[in-house]
């Protein structure tokens, strides 16, 4: 089965493990886990876990991108299994202008190893 495409932006295939804090619709803290990236954009990123998020859910994350901590949030999506495993589509709401400067060159340095690649 292949993933539906939902993004607006180009995103680099990346794995990364980071932790989050679900909080529901009802803006209760109810889930704290960990998952891993599967690709990242500046705008978002879709997240692979073990435990099931719903669409419209808030996330708190931390992610570790080469020797960066980013702490973000973002808005759930889309979400799908896939294998037994939860796949996450989130769209940034809140992310520092360090947060993006990280992403965005973490982004561009994968465009660059696919082109040196080819």
């Amino acid at each position: 089965m292949t993933p539906t495409e939902h993004r607006h932006s180009i995103r680099k295939n990346s794995l990364h493990l980071l932790d989050y804090l679900i909080i529901d619709q009802h803006g209760l803290q109810t889930t704290y886990s960990m998952g891993r990236t599967l690709d990242v954009s500046e705008n978002g990123l879709k997240l692979e876990t073990t435990q099931e998020i719903s669409k419209g859910d808030t996330l708190l994350i931390t992610v570790g991108l080469e020797e960066d901590l980013v702490d973000l949030r973002g808005e759930v999506i889309h979400t799908e299994m896939l294998d037994e495993r939860h796949i996450t589509g989130i769209e940034f709401q809140d992310i520092s202008v360090n947060g993006r400067r990280i992403f965005k060159k973490y982004a561009e340095a994968f465009r660059s190893m696919q082109t040196n690649n080819s």
